[in-house]
């Protein structure tokens, strides 16, 4: 099961052979302050991942992954922006600058009541965009739905020069740490492949 709502994330778990049942957690994004961006992007997903596994729409025997991601600039973690001046200023502050995206991970195994979670860390370089690609950028709407007001798999993609780490991360699940979490709970990755 899927606490997210993203469709980013549903895509890069189809695309890798996994379809889960997707549950929105509804889980209040505002409700953990004073963590560091890391810490943060962990924090939410567990509270996702908790809100969907301890409710009464997750069956026994369900494995339930929680995720949020954040970007990470200077220190200061920034999720979706409010409005359309929000990510037109964020854009403004990443152009020809470096960040990195933090997405937290929380898997539980509702049989045993086992979880872990982690944190996946990806630099993000970003292109030396100007006025008028912002502009045209965030008229499209699309950064105003994601952590960091920017996308790799989609429009902002010309606008990412070139990343250091996990790819699927920056999408918004990191593949090789969920597969290192279902290992520690006792779950083997290829097991959760669906017929093609």
């Amino acid at each position: 099961m899927l606490a997210s709502a993203s469709p980013a994330r549903l895509a890069t778990l189809r695309s890798a052979g996994v379809d889960p049942l997707v549950v929105v957690s509804g889980v209040d994004e505002s409700v953990l302050d004073g963590l560091s961006p890391s810490d943060l992007a962990r924090g939410l997903a567990e509270l996702k991942c908790a809100a969907v596994a301890d409710s009464d729409r997750a069956p026994r025997g369900a494995l339930v992954l929680g995720c949020d991601s954040v970007l990470e600039l200077e220190g200061e973690a920034l999720g979706k922006p409010r409005d359309a001046a929000d990510a037109v200023r964020r854009w403004q502050a990443m152009r020809g600058r470096s960040g990195v995206l933090q997405t937290g991970h929380c898997l539980r195994d509702t049989t045993t009541g086992e979880q872990l979670s982690a944190t996946a860390s990806t630099t993000v370089h970003f292109a030396d965009v100007s006025d008028e690609e912002i502009a045209a950028y965030v008229a499209t709407g699309e950064p105003l739905h994601v952590a960091g007001a920017f996308t790799v798999d989609g429009l902002g993609g010309a606008f990412v020069t070139r990343i250091e780490g996990d790819f699927h991360n920056v999408v918004g699940v990191s593949l090789p740490l969920l597969r290192e979490l279902l290992a520690g709970l006792g779950h083997s990755w290829t097991a959760l492949w669906s017929p093609r």
